[in-house]
């Protein structure tokens, strides 16, 4: 089972410069931000599915900051005391319907496109993060937070003002460069060391 059981789960696109470079894309004058719905949440374990209306599915290591307390309109440093822990997220993406639909809904939203866990850590510097992406065992992702564009408590303060964040919820803090395409039979990981390991297998939705 999942550890996490948010009522909304908020993430942040091109939050990384070289990851908005790989893509092609500019980098943001502010934070750009999406939803994946909770029904995309998968436990440590379970399979990512890789559904028949896309032909390229990736994957994308990130941060995922679970929140302790509610947040509305505060500033960066009520946000930071606001932070209940630190996760895993995979914040699986169809990238071809990503470019083609405009807006990210479905790209973002299909079941098993957010695998989080294994755990919620505690206590942890948000400035000393590191997250590392691996498919079968080969590392293609790497990321510090001190190389985001956004820090953490600005981005829970920027959402705050937006919508309320509400215990439990998951803001999922931007992927960094190297993400790839995805195959059945591939195992995908998420680390980020002091919080644990996520590793997921990949298959299509043709299978049983």
């Amino acid at each position: 089972m999942s550890p996490l059981r948010p009522s909304k789960i908020v993430c942040v696109g091109r939050n990384y410069a070289e990851h908005a470079k790989e893509l092609g894309n500019a980098v943001p004058e502010r934070p750009l931000l999406f939803f994946k719905p909770p029904s995309s949440l998968i436990a440590p374990g379970e399979a990512i599915v890789l559904p028949a209306a896309s032909s390229r599915v990736e994957h994308e290591a990130e941060i995922g900051v679970v929140i302790g307390r509610r947040l509305r309109r505060v500033t960066p440093v009520e946000a930071e005391l606001g932070i209940a822990g630190f996760t895993c997220v995979n914040d699986v993406t169809a990238r071809d319907l990503q470019k083609t639909d405009g807006q990210w809904a479905r790209a973002k939203g299909f079941d098993t496109f957010c695998p989080a866990g294994p755990t919620v850590a505690e206590g942890l510097d948000w400035r000393t993060l590191e997250v590392i992406g691996r498919v079968n065992g080969e590392e293609r992702q790497r990321g510090r937070t001190a190389e985001m564009i956004f820090d953490i408590p600005h981005l829970l303060a920027y959402i705050s003002a937006i919508m309320t964040l509400e215990p439990g919820d998951l803001v999922a803090t931007g992927t960094p460069a190297g993400v790839g395409p995805l195959a059945p039979g591939d195992v995908v990981e998420v680390e980020i060391p002091g919080v644990g390991l996520l590793s997921n297998p990949v298959r299509s939705d043709t299978e049983s």
